[in-house]
């Protein structure tokens, strides 16, 4: 008489509690991740010829992929006017080298008056900062304080002094580094028009020609992957320069009306660091806010008000109709890539935290989306799975 099947009762538990466990399969592929990262830190010095040419060729092609975004639109039009694209970029390569000419003659200069000025008139300014100190310091108020936190202004201003000289003499030691990498940046800036006017005139065939390395099947999800990229990039790049340019042309009428000092190198910083959102006018308030201290009481009043309005015009009308909503990151959460990013790479790095985020926020959801769909994890209707 032939037996019955004995029940697979390990084999189904094993695959319940394990193999469809959303849990320990995440648990699995963390664990594969660190051993492959584990991996490369021991074989190192097999990529480390490959790190020197990625640290050769990330700037220039940073620099030329920022401007790629800003002028293709233009290229783009120039070219629908039947006019041939490697001529539509030479006549726009001559029209922005009129327009730098037309800068250096004409804005350069007043820039140079103020920057000279700001830096002859600093002795003063720290001067009257510490005058305005010393007076704070000999007040009853701050003596009642000095009391109960127990505090010496006099060892509290050595102590500055202190880090000072130290930042200082570190600066100076640092110099010939300084001078390397600058070196280096000035030849990455040289190779950018180069390199540019290729991305200009071929740009369009580049993903295609990614996507030829890729097997077939995997062509049609990589595109849109490269197009939610390309949307991401273009829009966050365009926008931001756009919204700091109107930032710069805003605080410098501002500073104009009120008449607040160097109001042009005061508002040019003040568009350089608007780049970075959030964190970029809490740093470009600073200066400003010296400059305005040392003047009067009612300068800093009358600054403060020039910025708040900006910021609101900012906020209010010109950041939702040029950005949008493209980018779909909570604040906080830029705030928090930002400071990472800094920490990690430096300026670099705070130039392109919020990109790079929205670069990688692209992928992990495209592969996310690819891992429900082929795992059946997710799927309400498979009951098996815990």
């Amino acid at each position: 008489m032939e037996q019955p099947e004995q029940p697979r009762i390990w084999p189904d538990r094993f695959k319940r509690f394990f193999l469809n466990n959303k849990f320990v399969l995440f648990l699995l592929i963390l664990l594969l991740v660190g051993l492959n990262v584990m991996v490369l830190t021991k074989v190192s010095f097999v990529l480390h010829p490959l790190a020197v040419l990625i640290k050769t060729i990330v700037l220039p092609i940073i620099l030329s992929g920022i401007l790629y975004y800003l002028l293709n639109p233009i290229v783009d039009v120039m070219e629908k006017w039947k006019i041939k694209r490697g001529w539509s970029i030479l006549i726009l390569y001559l029209a922005i080298g009129g327009i730098l000419t037309v800068v250096v003659l004409a804005v350069i200069p007043v820039v140079r008056n103020q920057i000279v000025g700001l830096i002859e008139n600093f002795p003063t300014y720290s001067e009257t900062v510490k005058q305005q100190f010393e007076q704070l310091t000999g007040s009853k108020l701050f003596g009642q304080f000095q009391e109960t936190v127990n505090l010496n202004s006099q060892d509290w201003w050595g102590t500055i002094s202190q880090k000072a000289t130290e930042i200082l003499n570190s600066t100076w030691n640092k110099l010939g580094g300084f001078l390397g990498a600058f070196t280096e940046t000035v030849l990455s800036i040289v190779t950018v028009p180069f390199i540019l006017f290729y991305l200009l005139k071929d740009g369009k065939k580049l993903p295609s020609k990614i996507l030829s390395f890729l097997p077939i099947k995997s062509r049609t999800g990589a595109m849109h992957v490269l197009e939610d990229i390309n949307h991401q990039i273009s829009s966050f790049i365009r926008g931001q320069i756009i919204v700091s340019f109107c930032i710069g042309i805003l605080l410098y009428i501002g500073y104009m009306i009120i008449g607040l000092d160097y109001a042009l190198i005061l508002a040019i910083i003040a568009s350089f660091t608007s780049v970075v959102p959030y964190l970029g006018p809490a740093i470009a308030i600073t200066p400003a806010l010296i400059v305005a201290l040392v003047t009067s009481p009612v300068m800093l009043l009358k600054m403060v008000a020039v910025w708040t309005i900006v910021q609101l015009i900012e906020g209010k009308f010109i950041s939702p109709q040029i950005m949008g909503k493209t980018l779909k990151i909570h604040p906080i959460t830029i705030i928090f890539v930002i400071l990472t990013s800094g920490n990690l790479f430096g300026v670099v790095g705070i130039l392109l935290a919020v990109p790079g985020y929205a670069v990688l926020k692209v992928c992990v959801s495209h592969i996310f989306n690819w891992f429900k769909e082929r795992s059946g994890l997710y799927d309400p209707k498979n009951n098996n799975l815990l």
